[in-house]
């Protein structure tokens, strides 16, 4: 249980400075580039979704690997798959709502949905070709 300790708090940090980092870029770019359009979410539910499914998805991943399970592809799958699940949910209120323009929220959820996506896979793949 040392590498999961190890393992799960060098991705929290790395998860935190990620963030961080792209909040600080999208808040920008958004108070830049886009000042007149009304957005149905604000962008910190967005990162917090995003933060806390991504954890989730590692967590559970690394807490599998670390406990012997070696054949972790099929759970991230599936762990991927109820992450698509859960961003439906969080989408549902706008794709419900009858909000003018919708096309803006969209991205600003699925840009850093495939960021975070990719993260995830990368912290996961870093550790599993270690062992």
């Amino acid at each position: 249980m040392e590498d999961f300790k190890k393992r799960q708090i060098a991705f929290v940090l790395q998860l935190v400075g990620l963030s961080v980092l792209l909040f600080g870029i999208h808040a920008y770019l958004l108070f830049h580039f886009a000042k007149d359009t009304t957005f149905f979410f604000p962008v910190w539910h967005i990162y917090t979704f995003h933060v806390i499914v991504t954890l989730i998805v590692y967590t559970v991943v690394n807490y599998k690997f670390s406990s012997g399970m070696k054949d972790v592809f099929i759970l991230f799958m599936g762990m991927t798959l109820f992450k698509m699940l859960l961003a439906i949910l969080f989408l549902l209120p706008l794709i419900l709502s009858d909000f003018e323009n919708k096309v803006p929220d969209v991205f600003n959820f699925f840009i850093p949905y495939f960021l975070y996506l990719f993260f995830e896979v990368l912290g996961l793949v870093k550790f599993l070709q270690k062992s």
